[in-house]
């Protein structure tokens, strides 16, 4: 269980990408004579992203490796920033946007799995782990998911901070209204 006013205190919540959105894998290949790239992101939670953006906060992915596959989901969740760095040196990048954005360490929750984690989950206020983390980075994390990256662990890292908040039911009923899922509301009226 998360501590409520530890979770009311976040303003932003980053996430690392391989091994946390995603399952780790890396499918490369050729069409024709032009290397390609693909990742398996799951899609609840690109849902989750969006409830976390709902409720005002924002949401960056920090990743030590460039790649367009993860710029291209970014912008169809329409991640607030996206830093891919292939020398992994995460922190100074990190810093960077945090003093841009005028925050606080203890505003800011991340999201790791590995080593190149390390050093920004010593510093934000809500270090998280996912199970498949190396032993280091779940050690220092404060909550290790349920669920392994690329399998919804963003999903249970949104939820986990939204109803720790108290705004998970309302956001539940803003995007059902927001769908016109009539089905929904009746039912929550009973």
């Amino acid at each position: 269980m998360l501590d409520a006013a530890l979770a009311r205190r976040l303003k932003l919540v980053g996430f690392d990408v391989d091994g946390v959105l995603t399952d780790n894998g890396v499918y490369l290949g050729m069409v024709g004579d032009h290397p390609v790239e693909f990742k398996r992101f799951h899609i609840q939670d690109g849902l989750g992203i969006r409830l976390l953006q709902t409720a005002g906060l924002a949401v960056v992915w920090v990743s030590g490796r460039e790649s367009a596959a993860t710029a291209l989901r970014a912008r169809e969740l329409a991640i607030d920033e996206v830093i891919q760095d292939p020398s992994a040196r995460k922190l100074p990048l990190f810093e960077a946007l945090r003093e841009r954005r005028g925050l606080a360490w203890e505003e800011c929750a991340f999201v790791g799995d590995d080593l190149a984690d390390l050093p920004l989950l010593t510093r934000v206020g809500l270090p998280i782990a996912v199970p498949n983390a190396v032993a280091e980075v779940k050690a220092a994390a404060r909550v290790v998911t349920a669920v392994p990256g690329g399998q919804g662990a963003a999903r249970e890292v949104a939820e986990l901070i939204l109803r720790a908040r108290g705004e998970w039911p309302d956001l539940l009923s803003q995007y059902f209204v927001e769908r016109g899922d009539v089905a929904h509301r009746a039912q929550r009226s009973r």
